[in-house]
C-alpha cells in the first residue's frame, strides 16, 4: 500500500516532466526551422541541432522535478509523510540521480563527439564535395575531442574532493556533510567534474551572450525599428549619391584618360556598395508589401509593454543574483569552500517568491520554467545581435531562414553550454529554493547542520554543481562578471538608436546567392 502512495506522489512530478518534455521538443523543432537556411539545409545538421537543443532544455527542466520531489516528502508542519521513510527517500534520490547520469551522458556524447562530426563532415563536404573523404576528416578531428572527453574524466575520478580546512568552521562542517552524503563513486565523480567543466565554458558564453542579451532584447522591444518606407527613401538618396560618384569616375574614360589605381579601387568599392544598396531596396519593398509588417506595427503597444516587463525582469534578476552573491561574499566559508552557504543570510525577492508559489503545485514549477526559457530567448537575442565569435574574428551570423548548418551547430552547442549553466543560475537567484524546496524542519536543540542533514533532503541538483569547490568559485566570479556585462550591455542599448527594420537581413559580405533565399516575411 505504502509503495501504492509513493508511485502516485512520484506520477505527479514525472508527468509534468513528460508534458514539458514534448513542448520542449515542439519548440526546438520551430526553433530550428525557423534559422536554418532554406538552400543549404541539411537533414543530419537539422536533427543533430533540434535533440542537441532539446537535451539542453530537458536537463533544465529536470530541476524543477527534483525540487518538487524532495519537498513533496515532507508535510508543511515539517514533519516526514508516512511513507516517506529512509529506504523509499533514498529511491526517490536515487532515480533523480540516474535521470541527471542520463542526461549529463547525452551531453557529453553530444559535445564531445557527434556534434564535432557533423560540423567538421559538413566543413570537409563543403571544399571537397567527396563524401569518404568527408568522414575521414571528421573522424580525425573528432578523435581530438574524444581524447579531451576521456582526459576529463579521467582526471574527474581521480581529483582529490578534499575542500581545503577551515578550522571552527561550521559551515565548512556543513559542507563536508554534504559531500559525504553524495557519495564517492569514481564514475560519478567523473561525470561531475566532465560536466563541471562544460558549465564553466556555459558560464563564460553567458556571461558574452546572454547578459547582453537581457539588455538588448526588452530596449529592442521599446524602440522598435525605422520604417521600411523612411528607410526606402533614404536608401534611394544613397543609390542615387553613389551612381552619380561612379559616373563622375567613369567619365575620366570615356575622355581618354586612364583610371589611375586610387580610382579603380574606388570603382570597385562603389560598385560593391551599389549592389549592397540594391538588394536592399529589394528587400524593403519586399517587408512594405508584406501583411507581417502590417501585424507587426498593429502589435506596436504589446512590444512596448513586453519590453518594460522584460526590463523590470532583468534588473529583478540582476538585483536578486547581486543579493545572492553578496550573501556569499559575507557569510561563505570563503574562496578554499567554493564561497558554498547552506540557507540564506540575505532574502532577495525570487528566493522569498518561489517557495510560496510551490505550495500551490505547479506555479513554481511554471515559473522557473519560464525563467529558464528567458535566459534561452535572451541567450539567442545576444547571439544574433553579435554573431559566433572565435576572439576577434566573427566565425557566423545567425539570420531568420539563412544560418548555414554549421552555424546552427554551432548556435545549439553554444545554447547547450548555456543551459547546463542555467542551473547554477537558477541556484544563484534562489539558493534556499533550489537546495531545499519548501521543506520545513522541526526546531530541536540541536545543532542547525544536523537539521538539514536530518531533517531536510537536499536537491541532487545543488550537490552536481557543488561537487567541486574551485567550480563553485568560479562560478561565484563569473556571476560578478555576468551583473558587470548586463549594466555594460544596458548602457550601451540605451545610447543606441532604433534598429533597421531589415537588421542584418542584408550585409556586404553576403554571396550572390542571397537573394535567392525564401524572405522571412
Amino acid at each position: 500500500a505504502k509503495m501504492a502512495v509513493v508511485r502516485s506522489e512520484l506520477v505527479i512530478g514525472w508527468c509534468f516532466f513528460g508534458l514539458a518534455l514534448l513542448a520542449i521538443l515542439i519548440f526546438c523543432w520551430v526553433y530550428v526551422r525557423k534559422y536554418q537556411s532554406r538552400r543549404e539545409s541539411e537533414v543530419i545538421s537539422t536533427i543533430t541541432a533540434i535533440f542537441a537543443l532539446a537535451v539542453a532544455l530537458i536537463s533544465s527542466a529536470l530541476l524543477p522535478v527534483d525540487i518538487f520531489l524532495v519537498s513533496y516528502m515532507k508535510n508543511q508542519n515539517g514533519t516526514f509523510k508516512d511513507w516517506a521513510d529512509a529506504k523509499v527517500s533514498r529511491q526517490i534520490e536515487d532515480t533523480v540521480l540516474y535521470a541527471y547520469y542520463t542526461l549529463y551522458s547525452i551531453i557529453l556524447f553530444f559535445v564531445f563527439l557527434w556534434i564535432p562530426f557533423v560540423y567538421f563532415y559538413y566543413e570537409e563536404k563543403e571544399d571537397s564535395g567527396d563524401n569518404i573523404c568527408s568522414v575521414k576528416t571528421a573522424l580525425k578531428y573528432t578523435v581530438g575531442f574524444i581524447t579531451v572527453c576521456a582526459i576529463l574524466l579521467l582526471i574527474g575520478a581521480f581529483v582529490p574532493l578534499n575542500i581545503p580546512n577551515k578550522n571552527n568552521s561550521t559551515e565548512w562542517e556543513k559542507v563536508k556533510l554534504l559531500f559525504e552524503e553524495f557519495g564517492s563513486s569514481h564514475g560519478l565523480t567523473a561525470l561531475s567534474f566532465s560536466i563541471s567543466s562544460l558549465t564553466v565554458i556555459g558560464m563564460l558564453a553567458a556571461v558574452t551572450y546572454t547578459a547582453y542579451g537581457m539588455s538588448a532584447l526588452p530596449l529592442s522591444l521599446i524602440k522598435g525599428t525605422t520604417t521600411a518606407a523612411y528607410e526606402r527613401v533614404e536608401n534611394t538618396g544613397d543609390i542615387e549619391e553613389v551612381e552619380q560618384h561612379l559616373s563622375r569616375i567613369k567619365s575620366k574614360c570615356r575622355e581618354g584618360q586612364p583610371l589611375s589605381l586610387r580610382d579603380r579601387r574606388t570603382v570597385h568599392y562603389l560598385e560593391e556598395r551599389l549592389w549592397t544598396l540594391r538588394r536592399r531596396e529589394r528587400r524593403l519593398q519586399c517587408i512594405e508589401k508584406s501583411w507581417w509588417t502590417k501585424f507587426s506595427d498593429a502589435m506596436r503597444p504589446i512590444k512596448v509593454v513586453g519590453g518594460v516587463f522584460f526590463t523590470m525582469v532583468a534588473l529583478l534578476f540582476t538585483v536578486s543574483l547581486f543579493l545572492s552573491n553578496l550573501d556569499k561574499a559575507l557569510h561563505s566559508a570563503g574562496f578554499d569552500s567554493g564561497f558554498i552557504i547552506l540557507g540564506t543570510n540575505l532574502t532577495n525577492p525570487l528566493n522569498m517568491l518561489l517557495p510560496v508559489l510551490q505550495t500551490v503545485f505547479p506555479l513554481d514549477y511554471i515559473l522557473i520554467t519560464t525563467i529558464v526559457m528567458y535566459f534561452i530567448f535572451t541567450s539567442m537575442a545576444g547571439i544574433r545581435n553579435m554573431g559566433i565569435w572565435f576572439f576577434w574574428t566573427r566565425l557566423y551570423k545567425i539570420r531568420r531562414g539563412r544560418t548555414r548548418p554549421q552555424a546552427l551547430l554551432f548556435l545549439c552547442m553554444i545554447l547547450l553550454l548555456i543551459g547546463l549553466h542555467t542551473s547554477y543560475m537558477i541556484y544563484s537567484l534562489a539558493p534556499q529554493y533550489v537546495m531545499y524546496g519548501s521543506q520545513k524542519y522541526l526546531v530541536q536543540v540541536r545543532l542547525l547542520f544536523a537539521f538539514l542533514l536530518d531533517q531536510c533532503i537536499v536537491t541532487r541538483t545543488y550537490l552536481f554543481l557543488h561537487k567541486f569547490w574551485f567550480f563553485s568559485a568560479a562560478y561565484y566570479f563569473g556571476n560578478w562578471a555576468f551583473i558587470a556585462v548586463f549594466l555594460i550591455g544596458l548602457i550601451v542599448s540605451c545610447c543606441k538608436g532604433k534598429k533597421s527594420v531589415i537588421e542584418g537581413e542584408v550585409d556586404e559580405d553576403d554571396s550572390d546567392m542571397s537573394d535567392d533565399e525564401v524572405s522571412v516575411y
